[in-house]
């Protein structure tokens, strides 16, 4: 998946800002002011960081062995890389609502109302 491919999708999701909080080279995408995906713009392979459930984020590095990865300065049991251009454009999509869906799960209730009625 393209970095615009990967960018434009993160941003039609409701309720998401793009940044540069650690640096002119990672995209952070937020909901609510919480992350939920990461990508560096420099790094090659492209690669992305997506929050992901901790028994999916293992069943999914083992069913694509090195295509998926534990978390790059993330919490690896929270986090995963995923190798943009090695795995199916389906599944990063699948991937991205994951972490979007994982994240607005987590939000007060107050933060959901406001994020439902935006």
């Amino acid at each position: 998946m393209h970095v615009e491919d990967f960018r434009d999708y993160c941003l039609s999701k409701k309720g998401v800002t793009e940044s540069f909080p650690f640096d002119e080279n990672t995209l952070v995408f937020k909901v609510m002011g919480k992350m939920f995906a990461l990508k560096n713009l420099k790094r090659l392979p492209s690669q992305a960081n997506l929050k992901c459930d901790p028994e999916r984020a293992i069943q999914l590095r083992v069913q694509y062995d090195g295509l998926i990865l534990p978390g790059y300065h993330m919490s690896k049991k929270l986090w995963n890389t995923v190798l943009l251009d090695e795995i199916p454009q389906a599944l990063i999509i699948d991937l991205i609502d994951h972490s979007y869906d994982l994240v607005v799960s987590k939000l007060t209730k107050k933060a959901q109302k406001e994020l439902a009625d935006s």
